[in-house]
This record gives C-alpha cells, sequence and structure tokens, in this order.
C-alpha cells in the first residue's frame, strides 16, 4: 500500500492508522508487519476474529460475556426465515464483516425480510467485499452502550468507564456521552469487568471498544468489538485525563501501563458529532464549500477538525466534518456548556447538523437521560430541525 510505501521511504518506525477503514483491516497490519513497521493496534489475528461478527461471539462466549440472541455463522435467506420465526420479530440482519451501521437492516415482520436480506448483501458486499449476513433478535427499546480498553502487551487491562451512545441516524452515532445516565454503579462494574475478562480470553493489546446493548432490565449483550480508536475518544478521555492516543503509543513501544483495573473518573463529558449533512432531507450528505468558520472558545469546550474558511466537503469522504467536545462537573452543566458552544459556532455555506445537535440538547427527552436508539425516530416530528428544511447560512 501507498501509505507502507511511504513509510519505509522515510524511515518511519510505526504507523497510526487512525479510525478509517485501514485501522481494522488485517492485511494492512500484516503488510506493515512485513515491513518491519510497529503497527498502532492489535495484531492482525485477534483484529481478523474480531472482524467477523460470527468468529468473535464465539470469543465472547468463551469468556462468558452476554449475548444478543441469534444465528451463528453465515446465514442464508431460509435460514435467516427460520430463526426469525424462533427468535420472534423484530430482528436485525447484519453484516459479518461490518461496522458503522453499513449492511444492517431492521425487519419488523416476515413480508420485510427478503427485501431487507437482499439490500443489506448487497451494501454489504460495496462496503466490506463480503455480502455474508447474520441475524440478532433486535432488542426494542435499549440503549447503545460502549466500554473503552487500553491493554499492554503484559496482558495489563485498563477500563476507562463507559461512553453513552444511543443518539443515531441509520445506526451510525450523532451524539455520545460520558458516563451513561441510565448505568448505576454494579452495571458499569459488570460491564467493564466482562470488557477485563474478554481481553484476556482473546489477548487483546492496544486500544479497544467493546459495544453494548442496555435493555430496560438493565441486562447487557455484546454487540461488537471495535479493534481500534473511535472517533468518540476523547468524551473518555475528558472524565478520566488519559490520553488514549499517548497510550496506544507507549503500547506499540511495548511500554506497560503505568495504571491498571479502573481508571478514576471526574465529571461529566459530551461529544457533538457535525456532519454535513440535511436533516431535513433524510441526512442526505451536503457538499460544497465553507463560507465562514469561527469555532467557539472557553474553559471546557474541545473542538477537533480540519476545517478552515475556504475548506471543501468533497463528497467522496465521510460527512463528519467537526466534533465539539465538552467537559463540565456534571451533567447539567455540560448540556449548558454544549448549548452554548453550539450556539457560538458560526459555520456557513452547507447544511449541517448543527441545528439537529441544538434540538436534542435543549428536547426534556435528552435532558432527563431517558432516551434509546429510538430517539430520533420518536421525536422526528417534534425537532425542527426534522421538520423544517435545513437552512444554507
Amino acid at each position: 500500500p501507498s501509505i507502507v510505501a511511504a513509510a519505509t521511504t522515510t524511515g518511519c518506525e510505526a504507523v497510526h492508522p487512525g479510525w478509517g477503514f485501514l485501522s481494522e483491516n488485517p492485511a494492512f497490519v500484516r503488510a506493515c508487519e512485513d515491513n518491519d513497521l510497529v503497527f498502532v493496534g492489535p495484531d492482525a489475528y485477534v483484529m481478523a476474529r474480531m472482524g467477523d461478527k460470527a468468529q468473535a461471539k464465539e470469543e465472547m462466549r468463551a469468556a462468558n460475556v452476554p449475548l444478543v440472541p441469534g444465528t451463528e455463522g453465515t446465514t442464508t435467506l431460509p435460514q435467516a426465515r427460520a430463526a426469525a420465526s424462533e427468535l420472534g420479530f423484530p430482528v436485525l440482519l447484519k453484516a459479518v464483516s461490518g461496522g458503522g451501521g453499513k449492511g444492517m437492516r431492521l425487519v419488523h415482520g416476515p413480508d420485510e425480510l427478503e427485501a431487507a436480506y437482499s439490500t443489506a448483501r448487497v451494501e454489504a458486499e460495496a462496503a466490506f467485499s463480503d455480502g455474508a449476513l447474520y441475524l440478532e433478535k433486535a432488542l426494542v427499546p435499549a440503549r447503545h452502550v460502549e466500554i473503552q480498553v487500553l491493554c499492554d502487551k503484559d496482558g495489563g487491562v485498563l477500563t476507562l468507564g463507559e461512553r453513552e451512545c444511543s443518539i443515531q441516524r441509520r445506526h451510525q452515532k450523532l451524539i455520545e456521552e460520558s458516563p451513561s445516565p441510565a448505568l448505576d454503579s454494579d452495571t458499569r462494574e459488570q460491564m467493564e469487568a466482562a470488557a477485563e475478562r474478554a481481553c484476556r480470553t482473546i489477548g487483546y493489546e492496544n486500544a479497544g471498544t467493546f459495544e453494548f446493548l442496555l435493555g430496560e432490565d438493565g441486562t447487557f449483550h455484546f454487540i461488537e468489538l471495535n479493534a481500534r480508536l473511535q472517533v468518540e475518544h476523547p468524551v473518555s478521555e475528558l472524565v478520566t485525563g488519559v490520553d488514549i492516543v499517548r497510550e496506544q503509543l507507549r503500547i506499540a513501544a511495548g511500554e506497560c501501563l503505568s495504571l491498571t483495573g479502573r481508571a478514576p473518573r471526574r465529571g461529566h463529558a459530551l461529544e457533538i458529532r457535525l456532519n454535513a449533512e440535511d436533516p431535513a432531507r433524510d441526512f442526505a450528505p451536503a457538499p460544497g464549500t465553507i463560507a465562514r468558520f469561527r469555532p467557539p472558545l472557553g474553559p471546557g469546550v474541545r473542538i477537533d477538525t480540519h476545517l478552515e474558511e475556504g475548506s471543501t466537503i468533497s463528497p467522496y469522504y465521510d460527512s463528519l466534518i467537526a466534533k465539539l467536545i465538552v467537559w463540565a462537573e456534571d451533567r447539567p452543566a455540560v448540556i449548558a456548556r454544549g448549548l452554548r458552544a453550539l450556539e457560538e459556532i458560526e459555520l456557513d455555506g452547507v447544511p449541517t447538523t448543527r441545528g439537529l445537535a441544538l434540538d436534542i440538547l435543549r428536547s426534556a427527552e435528552f435532558g432527563s437521560g431517558e432516551y434509546s436508539t429510538s430517539f430520533l425516530a420518536e421525536m422526528e416530528g417534534r425537532l425542527p430541525a426534522l421538520v423544517a428544511a435545513a437552512e444554507i447560512q
């Protein structure tokens, strides 16, 4: 690959893959290893097993981590029909090699199954060069809660608490927060213990994220392990004080974690993704040119972005253009700070999800902390950004 050639030509010792497609590509990891480059992340074998969702479930079962009921391995359409009949609708069709909401379809009844299977398969093939699917029981309503981990070569494991990721569109996250308003201390400890147990079982190394579904009854079920740095990692950094990328580099250099067990936490953090999308047009991508950009300032406010005035938003890449991350001592204070920062941003030229984020943070449902992955669907007729055309400033 071009990155490997550039690294070897310039005398680099290591490659950090970020969070794009190369970050979970075992072939790329092996290419780095074959060229004496350190890949900042897990090894190719573990990555490959975690990338295959059926194999990942086998590993989690061995580690005694709770799983969502569903099929084992690649599932044909007849097998999906039989499994859905046994499990009961609704069910989820998911790409075996998938992630990020690609190749995933919610099926409410038997009459929807065949079309959903065909669509999910085509999407999975396009995104991952693998159209294989499996089926799970859809837990509705549920929350999407994930645990951040760091693991060193000697088996040391540090858990950095949870991130609440239930505010989503098309199974892709819009707003994340930590701690989750839905977790009590006992459930949090059970989830972190499950993640730690799994890390030791599979011999995991470097940064990773265990994603779970949390049911209304407080039970949690493993979805997948993201064997890479997550877009939303700053949320965990702000509440723990741990620089996750720095720790990734230290681990890749062969150093041990200076702290293991449970990272201390303080305060509350929110991350708000700003996408170049039009919420009023089913989140259609909105390429164009940034006419004006002024980021928010102040204590407890961080913005990660490449934007500047005159930047071109291409239709060929992910629509995420900025991440606004805020921290405060408690949840009401961090919501207030997030609202102020969103109001201060000057971002003109293309439609974005900024207005939708303001609506969400102002809603009573978000303020109460009582929401699920169905939040946007349930609020569709009540959030102004979803019922009015997005304005081009």
